[in-house]
């Protein structure tokens, strides 16, 4: 049904279309019509960091800010959902328009700033989620208005709200909507950050008696010493995990485009290659014991499995929902049963 209803949606600014967009999966869902929309997925079970999940793909951050539409995203297919990015007091975000689509490109550039509800808002709707199926991440940043150096206290306090309800955790520093956020990504800052909230997450696992993941979202414009900087601090703090990547502020490869000059972060096929090429570094430098999961570019199912290729052990889509509906998801998980069942495959990474 995506195909008929695309163009519509494209006659739309994006930012109407992805609300309407929700707003459409949630009738479906509750109307019991989710199997018109989205195929059934057979399992591909997947264990990482202790969890197992029903199929390796999921959904990206942004899509569900405020954990509004948990089930019906969930009804889609994806093995996991990840809800975010929220801050801990609620925000209007960037002025709009502030979401563009370059079709020709399947990209899109977004400067949406971290548009939420807060943290009391977002707990809210994951409490009154059925939460049925697949395991649920909650992405988590700061507040525009904290400086850097107080950066600390606002993730501890989206991480102390979220911890009893998420399977995992992503630390959010990499957007570039949010002035100053990718600062935190620097090392000095980067150890302090992540030491803080590694210790919090200790003492929250002896709290509420179990231990949840929490991973780190990083950006796909580091250098290469800035990546091995990045992966030095992560794996002495012994993360459970990385997420690479966010979206980019370059435009080299739609500078053509008479929308690339507008500001943000820039999604979708363009970021395909260099957001692998992080991932791939991030592997070779990451211990074994830290999985990765590629996200940046997904347009295929052959996307999804270049990154399984370059060391990823989850894949997570949302761009290439916008291109693709949801289709996307299940042909993503029949090219990694397909690469998983093959009898010669070489080195892969950890699944």
């Amino acid at each position: 049904m995506y195909p008929l209803a695309r163009p519509f949606l494209f006659g739309l600014d994006a930012e109407t279309a992805h609300g309407l967009g929700l707003k459409a999966l949630d009738l479906a869902y509750r109307t019991g019509t989710t199997p018109l929309v989205a195929r059934p997925i057979t399992p591909l079970p997947t264990k990482v960091m202790g969890l197992t999940f029903p199929n390796p793909v999921g959904l990206a951050a942004g899509m569900d800010k405020n954990g509004a539409h948990i089930d019906a995203l969930f009804a889609l297919g994806f093995g996991f959902v990840e809800i975010g990015t929220v801050t801990p007091r609620p925000q209007p975000g960037n002025p709009k328009p502030r979401m563009f689509r370059l079709p020709q490109y399947q990209a899109v550039i977004n400067r949406l700033g971290f548009n939420n509800e807060g943290v009391d808002a977002l707990v809210r709707n994951v409490e009154a989620a059925r939460r049925d199926r697949g395991l649920l991440g909650i992405n988590i940043g700061k507040n525009k208005d904290t400086a850097n150096e107080r950066a600390a206290s606002d993730y501890l306090y989206c991480l102390e709200r979220v911890y009893p309800l998420a399977d995992y955790v992503t630390v959010n520093i990499s957007s570039p909507n949010t002035a100053g956020l990718r600062e935190l990504q620097e090392e000095q800052a980067l150890r302090q950050l992540i030491g803080t909230l590694r210790d919090a997450q200790e003492d929250l696992a002896a709290q509420h008696g179990k231990r949840v993941p929490m991973l780190v979202k990083i950006a796909p414009d580091l250098s290469d010493s800035d990546i091995d900087a990045v992966a030095r601090v992560l794996g002495d703090m012994q993360v459970d995990g990385v997420i690479a990547t966010n979206t980019t502020v370059s435009r080299l490869s739609v500078q053509d485009h008479p929308l690339a000059r507008e500001t943000g972060g820039l999604s979708g096929a363009p970021l395909m290659g260099q957001a692998t090429l992080v991932l791939r570094r991030l592997r070779t430098r990451l211990p074994d014991t830290i999985p990765l999961i590629g996200v940046g570019g997904i347009l295929s199912g052959a996307d999804a499995v270049a990154k399984m290729s370059a060391g990823a052990s989850l894949v997570q889509c949302y761009t290439g929902l916008v291109y693709r509906g949801p289709e996307l998801i299940r042909e993503c998980v029949e090219a990694i049963r397909r690469r998983r069942e093959a009898p010669s495959r070489g080195p892969v990474a950890p699944e």
